[in-house]
């Protein structure tokens, strides 16, 4: 089952080489240079370290704590971190043999592969979700509990990924490849009940919660063709995905606004007809607006876009503003911060380099991946003055 093919196939196609060293200050602007936003402070979320990469940080509901994923040669393990930079835990899910078998690995030679990603805070804080393959090749979903513990919560033959916990509920929406292309299921944790939510001849992508944890956002297509439909679950009687785009182009990874009245997504619509060039689009959430032409054209944000596929268009707790990298290779990838209403962006002079991975906490404070030394760290920036 290909259901993560076309996704990864963008990632090889924006593969970029190594810059080097990126700076721990911000950087003053040079003659020539564009003015932009000085940070009150850039600074690593843990100590700077050769020999891993971290990256794609979640902030926790309330902004107290940052899981993030860290890749140790073929291994992926997920860390989970204070914003001051303590650890919590680090999780490498490893599971049990079965009763009577004893696992076959020689060290260095053999060795069994432990892959954790794609993690979904619960709405209080204290718990997660997150894919792994357990260390054996089979991906499921797990739930990181309270005390720390680890339990299995799917476990389909089938490859079981792209969880994201409804904020109203102990519900998650992922998506499986059990009906023999990429579903949207609900899984209900007091119930353990799970209920597929889309039927058709497309696959299905990223489901998203909107705030209320009514309807949830979604890509759906192949190939270089996605679009964004809204779905809503517990609609009596049922009622069909709802289009929000519908053009030629490709639309990626709908985030909703915090206070859930628009959608922003990447698509690679522009002027030029370059499928590789990337913008920002932001549309009412109601669907009231075009779904293609020159009306959806018209929203969008920012150009120039570097798509984060695993994550969406980061948007800051005002409901107006988008934090986005920008392909400026030249300026190793700056980070900039887009005015939905204005269509305007402004450089944030974070002094680092090769950024990625960007995403905000409920208090404004950015998190994201850059490279130091061809090794890939995440860092905080903060913003001067209140965020609105």
């Amino acid at each position: 089952m290909h259901l993560w093919r076309p996704v990864m196939a963008l990632f090889v196609a924006m593969a970029l080489p190594a810059w080097p060293a990126v700076a721990e200050e911000p950087v003053a602007a040079s003659p020539g240079e564009p003015a932009g936003i000085e940070p009150e402070f850039v600074r690593p979320l843990v100590p700077i370290a050769r020999g891993r990469n971290d990256s794609n940080p979640v902030w926790s509901p309330s902004g107290d704590m940052v899981a993030l994923e860290r890749s140790r040669g073929d291994n992926k393990e997920i860390a989970i971190v204070r914003a001051n930079g303590d650890i919590v835990q680090t999780i490498r899910q490893q599971s049990p043999a079965a009763p009577g078998q004893s696992r076959f690995f020689f060290p260095e030679v053999v060795e069994e592969t432990s892959y954790n990603s794609g993690i979904s805070w619960s709405p209080e804080g204290k718990r997660f979700v997150f894919m792994s393959n357990g260390g054996e090749g089979n991906y499921d979903l797990y739930l990181r509990e309270p005390d720390s513990r680890i339990t299995r919560i799917t476990t389909h033959k089938e490859k079981d990924g792209h969880a994201n916990w409804s904020p109203a509920r102990d519900q998650i929406a992922f998506i499986s490849g059990r009906s023999g292309k990429g579903d949207v299921y609900l899984l209900d944790l007091a119930t353990k009940a799970t209920t597929r939510l889309t039927h058709g001849e497309w696959p299905y992508l990223y489901p998203q919660w909107s705030p209320d944890g009514k309807r949830l956002a979604v890509i759906r297509g192949i190939n270089e063709n996605h679009d964004i439909y809204i779905l809503e679950p517990g609609h009596v009687p049922p009622v069909p995905p709802k289009p929000v785009s519908t053009w030629r182009y490709d639309d990626l990874r709908p985030v909703w606004s915090p206070d859930g009245k628009r959608l922003a997504f990447y698509t690679n619509y522009n002027p030029a007809d370059d499928p590789k060039t990337w913008a920002i689009v932001v549309v009412a959430a109601d669907g009231s607006d075009p779904t293609e032409g020159e009306g959806l054209a018209a929203r969008v944000v920012a150009t120039d876009v570097i798509p984060d596929i695993e994550r969406g268009p980061a948007w800051m707790p005002d409901n107006r503003r988008i934090v986005y990298v920008r392909n400026e290779r030249q300026a190793f990838n700056p980070i900039y911060i887009a005015d939905v209403d204005s269509h305007t962006s402004t450089l944030v002079r974070t002094g680092t380099k090769m950024n990625h991975d960007v995403t905000c906490s409920v208090s404004g404070v950015i998190a994201f991946r850059a490279q130091v030394d061809q090794w890939d760290q995440v860092y905080l920036a903060k913003l001067k003055g209140p965020t609105p």
